[in-house]
């Protein structure tokens, strides 16, 4: 028996491979398949299904790519309507892999058709269970992701949870290993633990929800401060539900080098351009108008938050990063990259393109101007959360997420010098891009956010209460 977990760092995603006398299983495959079937051939197994814990919000799942490329059936449990052939598998049905078993454990409550696949081994025991978003580290799945249709409460979903784990996990024996499909940074819960794999027995001790003494004190815990979902979840859902276009056509098609003059003429007809250099890279220079997300930050998952998924846009990466920047894209859902810049943004200024720049400034720098300019804004583009934990007075807060509204634009005057900033750097140069885009210049990024301005004497920090009560 061996069993591994393909953990990726910035989905906070876990997919598997499960390998036994020369057959193999894949559970919740993502969309770029080449390290599974170079794990199967390095290894000389056949893989023999893909097992598919439900209907994923925050990735695109590999599962049609990947059973074009074996022949391996696509396995969903109880409920599971799709756009494409898979094996609907009936609650408590078995699946063999060389000498084990995988056993479908109908498990309803973070979506209707969410099941849990418990692998036995080759005595018939008991040996781990892939939870899906059932049940994570420390945490369980949100309940609020009801299909479109399905006329359930969140409420409603939150007790088909409940009776999911007492009746189908919490019944397990305490050595059962836990293998979740995310880790820590995950929104498909509200604050999942550290760790990437657990027990059951750890879990009933640990995990909040899994020491609910009662069907009610379940729904209030899990239910009490979830926050609103990315807004490219229902995007994700749909498509791992109805189907996708290859990745090798998205990738063919993203690949294309583009020169800077022709690359100039699609940004003026207003298409996006999106550079996915590293933040501090692009305050340096970059093309008028594009929007920054870096590859080195949670990249996919704000892309999924932010960018179209309707309108083509094109590329500026660093050189040799254009192909990984598609993938990641793709892994979201995003297939109309219609190109990157020939040249970087060197070949860019060599063709004697202007550029623009976001103004840096150090946390000091800050609080020193803050008494002398009476036009100072400074915008906290943190989570609420995060700003109510502790914040300086008077700052606006202005959520990363929520900046794809165009109404934005009415909280800002054009007297004001704004001064952006978020935990560390990473998104307040984000904000800035986005900013810049609409047309607000009178900018600055204050280096190391909130992490250096709180090191400050001069800070005055206040906290919201009425928001962490």
């Amino acid at each position: 028996m061996y069993i591994q977990q393909l953990y990726t760092n910035c989905l906070s995603e876990a997919a598997y491979f499960i390998e036994d006398g020369g057959e193999a299983a894949i559970v919740d495959p993502l969309r770029d398949i080449e390290v599974y079937l170079q794990m199967a051939a390095e290894r000389n197994v056949r893989i023999k299904y893909i097992f598919e814990t439900h209907f994923h919000a925050d990735f695109v799942s590999g599962h049609l790519d990947l059973s074009k490329a074996t022949g391996a059936p696509i396995v969903y449990g109880p409920g599971a309507v799709t756009g494409f052939a898979v094996y609907q598998a009936k609650d408590g049905e078995r699946f063999r892999i060389g000498s084990l078993e995988l056993e479908v454990l109908h498990t309803p409550g973070h979506t209707l058709e969410s099941s849990c696949y418990l692998l036995r081994d080759a005595d018939g025991k008991p040996h781990c269970v892939f939870t899906g978003d059932t049940l994570f580290v420390g945490d369980v799945g949100r309940p609020d992701l009801a299909q479109k249709g399905a006329e359930l409460t969140t409420q409603d979903l939150a007790g088909m949870l409940y009776d999911s784990i007492q009746r189908k996990l919490f019944p397990l024996a305490d050595e059962v290993l836990v293998y979740p499909a995310h880790g820590p940074g995950s929104a498909c819960g509200k604050n999942l633990g550290p760790h990437t794999q657990s027990t059951i027995g750890e879990e009933k001790k640990t995990n909040y929800a899994m020491k609910a003494s009662s069907r009610e004190e379940f729904i209030q815990q899990v239910t009490e401060g979830i926050p609103a979902p990315p807004a490219y979840f229902p995007v994700n859902a749909r498509i791992n539900r109805e189907g996708y276009a290859e990745l090798d056509q998205v990738i063919e098609k993203g690949m294309k080098a583009i020169t800077p003059a022709a690359f100039k003429k699609r940004a003026d007809e207003g298409i996006l351009v999106l550079d996915t250099r590293h933040a501090d890279t692009f305050m340096k220079g970059f093309v008028p108008g594009a929007v920054s997300i870096g590859l080195e930050g949670r990249f996919a998952e704000w892309a999924g938050s932010l960018l179209p998924f309707d309108k083509p846009f094109l590329l500026v990466t660093e050189a040799g990063k254009e192909k990984e920047t598609i993938v990641r894209l793709a892994r979201v859902g995003f297939d109309k990259m219609e190109g990157y810049l020939e040249g970087g943004l060197e070949g860019w200024q060599a063709a004697g393109f202007p550029i623009d720049m976001i103004i840096d400034v150090e946390a000091d720098e800050l609080m020193m101007d803050i008494p002398h300019d009476p036009h100072l804004v400074v915008v906290d583009v943190r989570r609420e959360t995060e700003y109510a934990d502790g914040h300086l007075k008077d700052a606006m807060n202005l959520p990363l997420q929520e900046m794809t509204d165009p109404g934005m634009l009415a909280a800002f005057e054009d007297h004001q010098n704004l001064y952006i900033h978020c935990a560390g750097g990473y998104r307040s140069v984000i904000a800035a891009s986005l900013l810049k885009r609409q047309g607000i210049h009178n900018l600055r990024n204050v280096n190391g956010g909130w992490a250096k301005i709180k090191e400050q004497e001069k800070a005055e920090v206040v906290k919201e209460s009425r928001v962490l009560n």
